[in-house]
């Protein structure tokens, strides 16, 4: 188990390293780095430009973007976003906390959800409740997050004027006002997601509560809802696991789209922001932040399947028993 996770995390850093790589190059290959101009600040420019190696061969540069990295974690500087030559790194953590207040509360939401009107469609399978939640289930996993977003902002913002139409800006995470501005970019995020979870939990576990050893449970004296919570539902936690670590991804990298919509300050936005407005230096660090999020998740995902049922093996290793 611990050589196979190590090899994981080397293969990860390996393709970090090789995705930064060739985002470097091509971005530095771009027009426009840096501007010419920029009113009094000529002089702190210039000096910014040559720390960074900015007249140098590409390569160079590389190799001066890789020691800041990693002696400094400095990540380059801001030309159009925030305060002009404002560290990348501190212009993003003022940035972070909206995505992850935004992101953890739709999974908050999307995964209790998503179990429990799951385990109520394999329940009653064929009845009128099963019936219903798969005409949800449809809907919601066809509608685009971003149409649901345009549907809540229009009905529940504007025309019932129930939430703002953007979210709260400020640092007073703890507040309801705060909540209270996100609850419509929440709900956008976390309906595909509950209907996910609620597709796929129905079906393994219908699957599971026709299984032979559930009869075998309910001959023994377990009553249904003892033999589901026991067994059927531990056994089908097996896939849904790395299926919550994908409902995460898919909520931030839908984030993308729903923190422009809501007028969200986080990471989303700003990546957007950054492309647009040519900062490449905020780029560079919001596509390594995406990419970093998304294989992590994977190597989780790989390992939780080991966690829930200890009987599988990582890394082909028959020898070892996790």
């Amino acid at each position: 188990m611990f050589k196979y996770v190590m090899k994981r995390i080397a293969l990860m850093l390996v393709t970090l390293f090789i995705i930064m790589s060739m985002l470097f190059v091509l971005i530095r290959m771009l027009p426009n780095q840096i501007p010419a101009m920029q009113g009094g600040m000529d002089k702190a420019l210039h000096e910014m430009r040559t720390a960074w190696g900015y007249d140098e061969p590409i390569m160079v540069q590389y190799g001066i973007f890789l020691k800041n990295i990693f002696t400094a974690w400095d990540w380059g500087f801001c030309t159009k976003m925030g305060s002009f030559l404002q560290p990348v790194t501190k212009y993003l953590v003022e940035k972070l906390p909206y995505t992850l207040y935004v992101n953890v509360f739709s999974m908050i939401i999307a995964v209790p959800l998503g179990i429990f009107f799951g385990i109520i469609a394999a329940v009653n399978k064929n009845k009128w409740p099963d019936h219903i939640i798969q005409v949800f289930i449809m809907i919601f996993i066809s509608v685009p997050s971003y149409v649901v977003a345009f549907l809540l902002q229009y009905f529940v913002g504007f025309k019932l004027g129930w939430c703002p139409l953007v979210m709260k800006g400020g640092n007073d995470f703890a507040s309801w006002a705060m909540f209270h501005s996100a609850i419509m970019p929440i709900l956008s995020l976390a309906f595909a997601p509950i209907a996910g979870d609620m597709r796929l939990i129905r079906a393994e576990l219908t699957e599971t509560l026709t299984s032979e050893y559930m009869l075998l449970a309910r001959t023994k004296g377990l009553t249904r809802k003892q033999a589901t919570f026991r067994h059927a539902f531990r056994n089908s936690m097996v896939p849904l696991m790395p299926t919550f670590l994908a409902d995460f991804i898919f909520v931030i990298s839908g984030s993308l789209i729903i923190e422009q919509i809501f007028a969200i300050p986080g990471i989303g936005k700003t990546f957007l922001d950054s492309i647009l407005l040519r900062d490449y230096s905020v780029f560079m660090a919001c596509a390594m932040f995406y990419v970093a999020i998304g294989l992590i998740a994977g190597i989780l995902s790989d390992l939780s399947y080991g966690f829930i049922d200890p009987r599988i093996r990582m890394g082909g290793d028959k020898n070892n028993d996790l």
